[in-house]
């Protein structure tokens, strides 16, 4: 005879029979999730509650602040062969030598001779200028750059759309960035039939000369998103803008937004508000043949060098106008780490910190890894790298950047297992697969 089952082993069935069966449905979930159609209507709904859910268990803080009374100078003595480290640091030299605290205040870099450019007379700028836009086209998910490039270049009389642009730049939608230097080595390598330049520390003057001249723009920008992704969220994160006009009268551009939609007018203090967040950065793409105009628009700003001591000049004139203004640090480390000023890009990055940046910085900008890298500050580095795999888990550049990190405390093992990571979040990411060489081999 069996005797029947108490109220507590009931329970417990009961228990088990729910855990089973959430694990199931869950099962079924990741399943039809594959189904390359379903995915692509519900994936992102899916990853929205998983980020709600990690911001649960682990709440988002602020970007790590730093003491810079307690930064001391930092000597590095270089690895053998670190010489060779890191090809996207836009320098083979080995890391310098830290020659100033961080309670100075940074140089700006020596001025520089720029390339002879054609001579530019300006002449009065219309009024109005309204170009024709191209075919408007409503970004996919975390798509904002390959949606954007693709107008750009339509405008043009190009064919392709973002899908086109996405799988060769960005081919896992999950990618939530495509950096400006993405966008650039795509023309430069899949449309030999136009040209594309890129530039910082721009003004509202420059855009609108660009436009007249008959020349869409495309700029970087922060915005702030209508709802939060988690708890505290700010909801501030990075865009792409095509610009196809102006209007002098009502202070406005006209503005083709893949995520919002076409020709808003954006005011020009609103627009430079928030353009400043990426140093002000503008892309030109024109057909070869107008290259002279482009140079003699540009003038000193043709040549890269110039343009970047122009961009030190900027923002070093802002942070003295109000030291407070995170954004103006930040721009001011990322171009010094141009003119390979590790040491005080380091320094300017730590006003930028303790000013306060939105959580979502480091998903776009990387400046501060390059600065903490070079001058020997690898806590630094893995502090800000820890912060930005929360805030974003499948970034590759920060995976990177922390890859190199542990190379440095000499954890080879985990250095490779984070550059594999990197390589697996962006298929054929080359500095990965440099970095897992160059471990491999030394």
């Amino acid at each position: 005879m069996h005797s029947k089952p108490s109220n507590k082993e009931k329970a417990l069935a009961f228990a088990l029979g729910i855990t089973a069966g959430i694990a199931i449905l869950v099962l079924l979930a990741v399943l039809i999730l594959q189904i390359p159609a379903v995915n692509e209507r519900y994936g992102w709904r899916v990853d929205f509650a998983m980020t709600y859910l990690r911001a649960l268990v682990d709440p988002v803080k602020p970007l790590p602040t730093v003491d810079i009374t307690q930064v001391a100078a930092v000597e590095s003595t270089p690895d053998p062969g670190l010489a060779e480290v890191v090809p996207a640091m836009r320098t083979n030299t080995p890391v310098p030598t830290a020659s100033a605290t961080a309670t100075e205040r940074p140089e700006a870099s020596p001025t520089v001779t720029p390339t002879p450019a054609p001579t530019f007379t300006p002449t009065p700028l219309p009024d109005r200028v309204e170009l024709d836009p191209p075919a408007y086209e409503e970004q996919e998910v975390n798509n904002c750059g390959p949606a954007t490039l693709a107008m750009h270049l339509r405008y043009y009389g190009w064919q392709g759309d973002q899908g086109t642009i996405a799988s060769l730049i960005k081919p896992l939608r999950e990618d939530r960035n495509v950096n400006v230097e993405e966008l650039v080595s795509y023309v430069n390598t899949e449309t030999p039939y136009y040209e594309i330049q890129y530039r910082v520390g721009g003004d509202i003057e420059m855009l609108k000369r660009l436009l007249a001249a008959g020349f869409p723009v495309t700029v970087e920008t922060g915005f702030i998103m209508e709802e939060s992704y988690w708890l505290n969220d700010d909801r501030w994160a990075g865009h792409y803008l095509l610009l196809t006009g102006y209007d002098e009268p009502s202070q406005s551009f006209i503005v083709q937004d893949v995520f919002v939609g076409p020709n808003l007018r954006v005011p020009y203090d609103e627009l430079d508000k928030y353009w400043k967040a990426f140093n002000r950065v503008y892309i030109l793409l024109y057909p070869p043949e107008s290259r002279p105009v482009v140079q003699s628009i540009l003038g000193d700003q043709w040549d890269m060098d110039a343009n970047r001591q122009h961009a030190v000049e900027v923002s070093q004139a802002e942070t003295e106008a109000d030291p407070e203004d995170a954004f103006a640090w930040f721009n001011l480390g990322t171009n010094l780490i141009y003119f390979e000023k590790y040491s005080q890009a380091a320094i300017a990055y730590d006003h930028a910190r303790n000013a306060g940046l939105p959580q979502r910085m480091l998903r776009y900008q990387f400046g501060p890894f390059f600065a903490y890298f070079h001058t020997g500050r690898i806590d630094d580095l893995l502090e800000l790298t820890e912060y930005a795999l929360k805030r974003t888990p499948n970034s590759e550049e920060a995976k990177l950047w922390r890859g190199w990190a542990m190379y440095r405390k000499a954890n080879k093992e985990e250095a490779l297992k984070l550059f594999n990571e990197a390589l697996e979040a962006r298929p054929g990411y080359t500095d990965a697969q440099y970095a897992i060489n160059f471990v491999l081999s030394n």
